[in-house]
């Protein structure tokens, strides 16, 4: 019986000693279309990427289709977005907004890290993953990538956006 015991204790605790993963930071180099996630030191996850439609180069302003480079924090998730889930990045930054505001312009904003399109129509118009780059700006996951991903993002995360 204590033998029993024993063991019934150990599986009731053994997934209590399992720690989810919690990304510490994310790195994002377009060039390569690829997503690293870092627990610590430790790479964690890689995950390949679409970026906005225009995908060279910083975004500048409102609706330049670019995805944006720097550092920022992925601050804020969204489990109601027009795509499957959304992670919001905290562009635009300072620096962002003094270079827009020098040009005359809007530096934009609602940039995301998201899955793929909720809407069958717009889901219709977006090329196959793993896919090309077809966002405004955002960075697209497949929609495995992101549920991952959602489940590892817990408060501010820093993210760099490299070319």
């Amino acid at each position: 019986m204590r033998v029993l015991l024993a063991v019934a204790a150990f599986f009731v605790a053994a997934p209590s000693l399992a720690q989810p993963v919690r990304a510490t930071r994310i790195l994002v180099d377009k060039s390569e279309h690829r997503m690293y996630v870092f627990a610590g030191t430790e790479l964690v996850a890689t995950y390949p990427a679409g970026f906005g439609v225009n995908r060279i180069g910083h975004k500048q302003e409102e609706g330049d289709r670019r995805t944006p480079e720097g550092k920022y924090v992925l601050d804020s998730k969204n489990a109601n977005s027009a795509f499957f889930r959304s992670i919001h990045i905290s562009y635009p930054n300072a620096a962002d907004r003094a270079a827009a505001r020098r040009r005359g312009v809007s530096p934009g904003g609602a940039i995301m890290v998201h899955g793929q399109p909720n809407d069958p129509e717009l889901a219709k118009r977006v090329p196959a993953y793993p896919f090309p780059d077809w966002t405004d700006g955002c960075i697209a996951l497949s929609n495995a990538s992101m549920a991952a991903l959602w489940e590892m993002v817990h408060g501010p995360v820093p993210i760099e956006i490299t070319p």
